[in-house]
């Protein structure tokens, strides 16, 4: 319903790319925070849930490679939310605008009848015609990730379960309401000139995969042996008997980088080699006959 102007990048990437006359592209992202769905405000100390909102909406500017600028927040507040626990959620949202050089400047505020809910927007810049797209890999392309996976839903679960609370679950639970957007790392892949296809990992590689394979008319093929998982991540499978590639795989809530390479390029960042881009539209999980489904919001 909404097809893009001439020159602009708009629904289908993790930013929409409109173009300046100073030889910059002004990258734009809004994302939401609801209680119930991201969070749980009862669980989650206000300042981490702060960071969280400014974090996971940064990591969006990091997947296209841009560097973010500025950002707009606003908020529905129910009754049952008082003054102190929004205050110390925008002290924690400021310690991230101060981390990474964005002032907030502006947004708005409402009741909410139940839950809590962040909406933030915001903006960076790239130069013209180097953005990161979900659109731009090609068959022969290795893929890889950031960091580890898998964390983030591993400290979800123990939160939602209620397991005990130790050095190894609290890690973990930490990895989960401290993502750390990779705006480095993301300028790093945009710097190359073998970069493909790119995006953060939000909604667990096995439906974020998709949208790059969706976006590119591609399939793929990953190793489930070389998928990175930390020593926290197997350690909480083996005490509490959870599945490392069902965490892994469908988790979300990463927020590290996805993204292809063109064959023969050495990537420009640590990182871990996952797999191939195919030509073919199948999506191979190697080692496994299962067809592994990442978060569905619906």
């Amino acid at each position: 319903m909404f097809p893009a102007p001439e020159g602009v990048r708009g629904i289908g990437d993790d930013c929409a790319v409109i173009p300046r006359s100073d030889g910059v592209d002004t990258l734009v992202s809004t994302d939401l925070l609801t209680e119930g769905v991201h969070f749980l405000r009862h669980r989650i100390e206000p300042r981490e849930l702060g960071w969280k909102a400014a974090a996971v909406n940064l990591s969006d500017i990091a997947a296209m490679g841009g560097k973010p600028v500025d950002t707009f927040l606003s908020l529905a507040i129910p009754k049952d939310c008082d003054e102190g626990f929004i205050a110390q959620m925008m002290e924690g949202y400021a310690d991230a605008s101060r981390h990474y050089g964005t002032p907030l400047l502006g947004g708005d505020t409402c009741a909410s009848a139940d839950a809590l809910t962040l909406n933030v927007t915001v903006l960076g810049e790239c130069p013209h015609g180097k953005a990161l797209l979900r659109s731009a890999a090609l068959p022969g392309d290795a893929i890889y990730v950031t960091g580890t996976l898998g964390d983030s839903a591993a400290g979800l679960k123990a939160l939602l379960e209620a397991l005990p609370e130790t050095p190894l679950t609290q890690a973990l639970i930490r990895r989960h309401y401290h993502p750390v957007p990779r705006i480095a790392e993301g300028q790093q892949i945009a710097a190359c000139t073998k970069a493909g296809a790119a995006m953060d990992l939000s909604d667990g590689l096995a439906s974020d995969l998709r949208h790059i394979l969706k976006a590119s008319g591609c399939g793929a093929s990953i190793d489930l042996k070389a998928l990175p998982l930390s020593p926290e991540l197997l350690d909480f499978c083996r005490e509490y008997g959870a599945d490392p590639l069902e965490l892994a795989l469908c988790g979300g809530e990463d927020y590290e980088l996805l993204f292809t390479l063109r064959p023969g390029c050495a990537p420009p960042l640590p990182c871990s080699c996952i797999g191939r881009i195919t030509s073919g539209k199948q999506l191979i999980w190697e080692g496994s006959e299962r067809d592994f489904k990442g978060f569905e919001h619906f």
